[in-house]
């Protein structure tokens, strides 16, 4: 059914299963490079097959597109529901796009256990994008806890450092513990409505005194992967233990499923409750962008640096998709997305410099432009980009936030832009301590700039922040309808 059925979101879904399926029957573990060449062929079809979606996607509807129903488990009314809007369609493009990318950045690497490696990122792949296109409440679920096991894994076995155990088990449980509290209200729903369909959910009415409760359980589910102060202990230690491509996947798609959530269902669900809790979240995403920011410049790990200034970034989303306007929302949805490509590059290139001295401490890096002149322009370029600076990625999605707070409060605007100007101010701090200056030759002696490989995948990652920030139209085109069917919907319901 699922193989002769032509449906391009069942085939994109598919395949990263395939390819899980092949390494593990077929493969032995001594081809380690045929077991890449695999895992490289099965993600990049996957990329294309998720722009298949995107030229077949028809931008001017609201409705779902590339919709399948099959029955899960019939006696209690569960169906495995798929399909794609606006929104969600650039998200499976983010994952495939990144995930591929992870599978170029890997080929020097893993030195063990390459086939469970390559395993556990094509099946991270596939739950990504079943969160993104299952339309039921629990199968959500599902793949949103399925995501921890390969991360865990992969953060586990592959990190780089000694404390990689404990930096797996905090990732693990924090993540958990809040997603119960989301199961919890997942079941008291089925409970007095008897379905977990998104679809009929979006039309059913909740008291004002349910909807606060359960929006404060999905809030604490979806805060945490965020990760929203002060659930966002775990993230710092993640990154600095995970490998490079662990760090991509966790910056680039993982922390972009708590927003999703919640556009996804906090607000057409609980319309009221998001109103009612709307200055908490407020509140709580300027003390992310204030104390995010300000921890960013006492940093000495380039990782967490760069982690810390993600939660900063993440605060400016949470702004965005619940000052309830359609500006914002799009501004959101387009700041993670650029985001995503960001982080991944920051990420990437202070993997390149572990790589090459084993080392990511800051003091031990400056005036790589001298010896480093390709590492240091793209560096400089994705920093720059980091801030929001016109003509990238960025721009456009905080330039949308700060229109949609405007419209607010004038007090929120300005404690925005004040954290706009600490982003500045750690991003260009960083760029000129690793870049400029004399060349310490005490503590390395042997540089290497960028790989044609390296080189290869930063220019792909540049030239999608530049499309995305000259040409941003051509993605919120496809949002904007999305976008208009989720107020549709609040609007219904207040």
């Amino acid at each position: 059914m699922f193989i002769f059925s032509f449906n391009p979101l069942l085939i994109t879904m598919i395949l990263p299963l395939i390819g899980v399926i092949i390494l593990l029957l077929c493969i032995s573990d001594v081809q380690k490079s045929k077991i890449k060449i695999i895992a490289l062929i099965i993600s990049s079809l996957t990329f294309l097959f998720s722009l298949l979606l995107w030229l077949n996607f028809c931008g001017v509807t609201s409705h779902f597109q590339f919709m399948e129903v099959y029955k899960f488990i019939p006696f209690f009314n569960l169906k495995y529901c798929i399909g794609l809007d606006g929104i969600s369609l650039f998200f499976v493009i983010l994952s495939t796009f990144l995930v591929n990318l992870c599978i170029l950045i890997s080929w020097e690497t893993p030195k063990y256990f390459v086939k469970e490696y390559f395993i556990c990122f094509l099946f991270l792949e596939f739950c990504l994008i079943q969160i993104f296109c299952v339309l039921d409440v629990l199968l959500f679920y599902i793949f949103f806890e399925s995501v921890l096991i390969p991360m865990f894994l992969i953060i586990g076995i592959w990190g780089s450092r000694e404390r990689k155990i404990r930096a797996a088990f905090q990732f693990f449980l924090y993540t958990l513990i809040g997603s119960l509290f989301f199961l919890a209200a997942i079941i008291f729903i089925y409970s007095i409505t008897g379905t977990t369909n998104l679809l009929i959910l979006w039309f059913t009415n909740f008291s004002p005194a349910t909807q606060l409760i359960l929006l404060f359980f999905f809030f604490l589910g979806f805060a945490v992967k965020i990760p929203m102060i002060p659930f966002h202990i775990w993230l710092p230690e993640a990154h600095a233990e995970a490998p490079t491509t662990g760090s991509v996947i966790l910056a680039g798609i993982l922390l972009k499923l708590g927003g999703f959530g919640f556009l996804r269902f906090s607000l057409p669900l609980f319309p009221f409750a998001s109103l009612y809790f709307s200055p908490l979240i407020f509140l709580l995403s300027l003390l992310a962008i204030i104390y995010g920011s300000l921890t960013t410049l006492r940093q000495i790990d380039l990782k967490k640096i760069i982690a810390y200034s993600s939660i900063a970034h993440m605060g400016f989303v949470t702004l965005g998709i619940f000052s309830l306007n359609i500006t914002g929302i799009e501004g959101s949805v387009m700041l993670m997305l650029s985001h995503g490509l960001i982080s991944s590059a920051m990420f990437f290139c202070v993997g390149i410099l572990y790589d090459r001295h084993g080392t990511r401490i800051l003091k031990y890096f400056t005036g790589l432009v001298h010896v480093m002149p390709l590492f240091t322009i793209f560096f400089m370029f994705f920093s720059f980009a980091n801030i929001s600076f016109p003509g990238t990625s960025s721009f456009i999605g905080e330039f949308l936030i700060l229109v949609s707070l405007s419209k607010i409060n004038l007090s929120l605007l300005s404690f925005s832009l004040i954290g706009i100007i600490f982003s500045a101010g750690y991003a260009i701090w960083l760029l000129n301590r690793i870049s400029f200056g004399s060349l310490n030759l005490y503590y390395f002696k042997n540089f290497q700039d960028i790989s044609r490989r390296e080189f290869f995948i930063l220019s792909l990652l540049s030239l999608v922040v530049l499309w995305i920030g000259l040409f941003p139209s051509s993605f919120l085109n496809e949002i904007h309808f999305s976008t208009l069917s989720l107020f549709k919907l609040l609007f219904l319901k207040n």
